[in-house]
Parts: structure tokens; C-alpha cells; sequence
């Protein structure tokens, strides 16, 4: 198992239906850049609504990976309301979200309309958030490792080990804690980003289940953002709610594992206590 250091964390937001106007989401959006710190070590994503994509990508410039929703699995056609992958290419996106818990319910996403999402980004070119997770019912009855293998065997069906480490990131976003409040605590999220890593290994080998990043995104938090991202198989978040928040997104990029507090803090009680000297 690598350790998160060898694994460049992923902070990445999802704006979902939000904001309201192109110019809430400009000001959103210059707001998040402003709040990442100069020596951050963190790869940053955002992914907001069709209507914004080319107005934030002119905002956030190089700081910030701006990526779709969604995507149709086509390429053209007789698709009303869809958006295919030359369109987001031709505007300079090249990262879309795939499965995420409301698209599979609300909008009955099927696994088999997942694969056919992740399936036509990797032969694009494009990179993939791959969301999977279980629900509350799911989770009880001790079936999240079920769940997501399930999940993710569908998903990348076919798909070879370089496509994988080359296009594929992993979240998993246990359905109960999606807007909810509700968070997993550190050790549970560990447990299911430890087996999500095992079902990985097992699909291809050792260096694609060490160098794949597996996110968390379950209503992550700035409170519950240190003790998550402190768990070696946790690579990163992708955020909801908090996203909408540039103070509260910007605490979420730049977060700080308890270890390196822990340090902060003896650093500053050694200045105080020679200063009092």
C-alpha cells in the first residue's frame, strides 16, 4: 500500500444545480482561487453546470481543473439535451463526473449507462471521477464491499490496466451521508477505501491499486476534512455543499492532516514559551 504522499491528493468540488447566475458562478469561482494557498500540494477540480464551464475555465485559468457533471454517451445525434464528449473537448474540458449517487436515482442511471459514460471519455481521451457507493439499507446490512465491487466491476468492464491509471479516479460516496450531514467517521471510510483498493488489485494488479486515487464523498466537511484525508487509503474529497463556500472550500483544499497540526502546535507553544523566557 502506497502512503497518501505518494498519491497527489484530489480536492475537487461538485456545484450540482448551483449557483443560480453565470455571474454568481464567476465570483464563486474567483473566491475558490483566491482562498488556494501559494504552496498548496493538492491537484483541484471543479465541477459545475453545462451553462458555466466556459466562464469558470477563464476564471480559474491553470489553478483549478474545471470539469462536466455528466456526459452522453454519444458522440452526436438525434440526443435531445444531451452533451457529448467533442462538445466538452472543443470548450477545453477534458474531466467529467460519472455515476454519481443522484444521477442513479433521480435520473435512473443504470450501471450499464455508466460504462457507457466511462467507456466513451477513456476512448476520448477524457478523465473520469467514477462515483460508487451504497445506500443507508445497503450499508447496514454490512453490503458496501458488495456494493461497490458490483459497481465498479460494471463500470470498467474492458477496460485495460493503463486506461485505468491513466484516466480513472475513483469516489466512493456512501449514499446515506450525501446530504445528509451525516459523514462517515475516518476508520469506517478507511475500511471501505481499503477494500474498494483490494477490489482494484484484484480486477488488475499491485501498481494500478497503488496508483489509483480513491476519493471521499460523503458531505465532507472543513470540521471532518483533517481526519479523513489523514487515512492512507483516502486520496482526496470530492465536496458538495462546501463547495458552494469559497472560505469553506478553500479550508477544504488547503486541509491539514492532524499529524501536521499536531507539529503546528508544538511549534507555536516553543515560540511562546521562549518569548515568555
Amino acid at each position: 500500500m502506497w502512503e497518501l504522499s505518494e498519491r497527489k491528493p484530489f480536492i475537487t468540488g461538485n456545484w450540482k444545480m448551483n449557483p443560480k447566475s453565470r455571474t454568481e458562478a464567476i465570483d464563486l469561482a474567483q473566491g475558490i482561487v483566491n482562498c488556494i494557498k501559494s504552496d498548496n500540494k493538492s491537484d483541484v477540480g471543479l465541477f459545475v453546470p453545462f451553462p458555466f464551464l466556459d466562464s469558470v475555465k477563464n476564471v480559474v485559468g491553470d489553478s483549478i481543473i474545471v470539469g462536466a457533471e455528466m456526459v452522453t454517451p454519444e458522440l452526436s445525434g438525434a440526443f435531445t439535451g444531451g452533451v457529448s464528449p467533442l462538445m466538452l473537448k472543443s470548450i477545453g474540458v477534458t474531466l467529467a463526473l460519472v455515476g454519481h449517487s443522484e444521477r442513479r436515482t433521480i435520473n435512473k442511471e443504470t450501471d450499464e449507462d455508466i460504462h457507457a459514460q466511462c467507456r466513451i471519455l477513456v476512448e476520448q481521451e477524457m478523465n473520469v471521477i467514477l462515483c460508487i457507493g451504497e445506500s443507508l439499507e445497503e450499508f447496514e446490512k454490512d453490503l458496501a464491499p458488495a456494493v461497490c465491487a458490483v459497481q465498479l466491476k460494471k463500470a470498467l468492464a474492458g477496460m485495460t490496466a493503463e486506461e485505468v491509471t491513466s484516466h480513472i479516479t475513483i469516489a466512493y460516496e456512501p449514499v446515506w451521508a450525501i446530504g445528509t450531514g451525516k459523514v462517515a467517521t475516518p476508520k469506517i471510510a478507511q475500511t471501505v477505501h481499503e477494500t474498494i483498493r483490494g477490489i482494484v488489485r484484484d480486477m488488475y494488479d499491485d501498481d494500478v491499486a497503488a496508483r489509483i486515487r480513491i476519493l471521499y464523498g460523503g458531505s465532507v466537511t472543513p470540521d471532518s476534512v483533517d481526519g479523513l484525508l489523514s487515512q492512507p487509503d483516502i486520496d482526496g474529497a470530492l465536496v458538495g455543499g462546501a463547495s458552494l463556500s469559497s472560505n469553506s472550500f478553500g479550508r477544504i483544499i488547503n486541509f491539514q492532516p492532524p499529524s501536521r497540526r499536531r507539529r503546528a502546535l508544538r511549534r507555536i507553544r516553543r515560540t511562546l514559551l521562549f518569548w515568555r523566557q
